[in-house]
């Protein structure tokens, strides 16, 4: 069912250039771009997951400008794909909302851009997004990917998108485009009604 269907970027834990545990930098064009893309494919909530504070008020900052100060009546669009945005400072806090909001805890993908031979198919996930009773959880990394830590409590190891390409760099913002439209396309069509993202929601 497609509105069980979740996605959350982690800046932490993921891993640095030499393998280390770090948490990265936000992005301001992530914020609202991964938003805008979630809102497309009516995800029910787009969760942002940092530890740091400075981090999270970068967050803070872009919802509240399209959410309530200026940029509302500017862009009342990207105002409705903002409230989508849900700041969390630990993963699995992530999971707990969505216990909370459905019920029932979420099946969790996490993507990468490295090829594993047990990778999940798009084709195959695609089917129990459909089928699936429980919400689902796809888990994208920054940085040099996410920290190992997360990866061994996911459920399923997505396939990456062009594993085999000469050239796999792909901004994150991108990469959630191409899988989303992958795992979803155009089954269901556009409901102006829907409101899995409706109120906003902030760190404790």
């Amino acid at each position: 069912m497609l509105d069980q269907v979740y996605v959350a970027l982690l800046h932490y834990p993921c891993l640095g250039r030499q393998g280390q545990i770090i948490s990265t930098a936000v992005t301001n064009v992530d914020v609202h771009d991964i938003a805008r893309t979630c809102r497309t494919y009516e995800i029910a909530r787009y969760y942002m997951v940092t530890n740091l504070p400075a981090q999270q008020e970068i967050i803070r900052r872009v919802i509240r400008y399209w959410t309530t100060g200026k940029g509302k009546d500017y862009n009342p669009n990207r105002c409705k794909a903002l409230s989508y945005v849900c700041l969390k400072p630990y993963w699995e806090e992530v999971i707990e909302d969505i216990q909370q909001r459905t019920g029932k805890k979420p099946l969790v993908v996490f993507t990468s851009a490295k090829h594993r031979d047990n990778g999940t198919t798009f084709e195959y996930m695609r089917e129990r997004i459909q089928e699936e009773k429980k919400p689902i959880l796809v888990l994208f990394g920054t940085g040099w990917g996410l920290a190992d830590e997360v990866m061994v409590q996911c459920d399923y190891a997505l396939e990456p998108v062009r594993a085999r390409a000469s050239f796999n760099h792909l901004s994150v913002r991108s990469a959630v485009s191409i899988i989303l439209e992958r795992l979803i396309g155009e089954r269901v069509p556009y409901d102006e009604n829907h409101t899995g993202g409706k109120e906003i929601c902030q760190t404790h």
